[in-house]
């Protein structure tokens, strides 16, 4: 039997489509999704969107199930919450959580979804990718309780970062941007704003997550003494200058990278990347994260929005992206 479903696909840089699709019935061992939401992971999509990923990285920046290559076409994305229709009892009519693109149906092997817990509304539960982010960010950065932390940046995975540290014990945290208005996502995790002028030094380590030369050097101006940078951001094909001079030597500072594409070494063999997801869901039951969800569209007009996003006349965070018959 033959099942079908529509896809939205880039079909050259800058130009989107939704193009039906046929799906083969599940076997054993695979489930059938209806998608209820996705996510547009505005810094990274937006990039690939404009067709700014490095040919050098075309293969480290796949995603799971993306179905074509960069430039384009090209099927990508990576945050699908959906009711599984066919499959195991187990997962038959659960909600779950899975690394997929903007599409209306599709098969996946049974492994490849988690179940949504139910104190986490589906919606929510798109921003599942982004918050593991930033926990493999705190496994690599391993703050301490009362550390003096900065997140500069405050995108998506910044702001899911804050939110993630803010439970951490008596840290003086700060969330860094030059727009004011991302004051209100902060105040919903109980953090402190700032602009980067006026952001509070010494610090013991600074998240960067702006994607932006002068926030990384700003980041190295916050350390205190043997303070780390963890720079997050992705820059795509574009070249950065850091200022080594100054400081950097004298304080003997650290500038380390994190990337989700591999568990942080501070827990392989204790924590799967199965863990690591599951972890982010539990952690999504905070109605916090709901501030993260700044923008929605329906599926049939991912064409025409996706543009927009890009070019950053609709200043989302997460833009949700609603399926027939979702709620809300």
């Amino acid at each position: 039997m033959t099942l079908r479903g529509r896809a939205f696909w880039l079909r050259s840089p800058g130009h989107g489509e939704i193009r039906p699709v046929a799906l083969a019935a599940p076997g054993p061992g695979e489930v059938l999704v209806r998608t209820l939401y996705s996510g547009v992971s505005r810094g990274t999509e937006t990039l690939v969107f404009r067709g700014g990923v490095p040919r050098s990285q075309h293969t480290a920046m796949r995603a799971p199930f993306q179905e074509g290559d960069f430039p384009g076409p090209v099927k990508y994305g990576y945050l699908n919450v959906g009711v599984v229709e066919q499959g195991p009892p187990h997962l038959h009519g659960r909600t779950v959580f899975c690394l997929y693109p903007h599409q209306t149906h599709y098969v996946v092997p049974a492994e490849a979804v988690t179940v949504v817990p139910n104190a986490v509304p589906p919606a929510r539960a798109v921003l599942a990718g982004t918050v593991e982010t930033a926990v493999n960010a705190a496994w690599d950065a391993a703050p301490l309780v009362g550390d003096r932390i900065a997140v500069i940046g405050a995108g998506m995975v910044g702001c899911s970062v804050a939110g993630v540290l803010a439970r951490l014990p008596g840290v003086r945290l700060q969330l860094v941007d030059t727009d004011r208005s991302r004051s209100a996502v902060a105040a919903a995790f109980g953090v402190a704003f700032t602009h980067p002028d006026d952001a509070a030094g010494d610090c013991d380590l600074v998240v960067h997550a702006s994607a932006t030369e002068a926030g990384l050097a700003r980041s190295l101006e916050l350390l205190a003494p043997e303070g780390t940078v963890l720079e997050l951001s992705w820059y795509g094909d574009r070249r950065v200058s850091l200022p080594l001079g100054e400081h950097f030597h004298s304080r003997r500072l650290v500038v380390r990278g994190s990337q989700v594409g591999t568990v942080s070494p501070a827990q392989q063999g204790r924590r799967t990347y199965a863990d690591r997801l599951a972890l982010a869901l539990e952690l999504l039951a905070d109605p916090a994260f709901d501030a993260l969800l700044t923008g929605a569209c329906d599926f049939a007009e991912l064409p025409d929005a996706l543009p927009r996003l890009a070019s950053g006349e609709l200043p989302a965070l997460c833009h949700l992206v609603r399926y027939p018959d979702a709620e809300g």
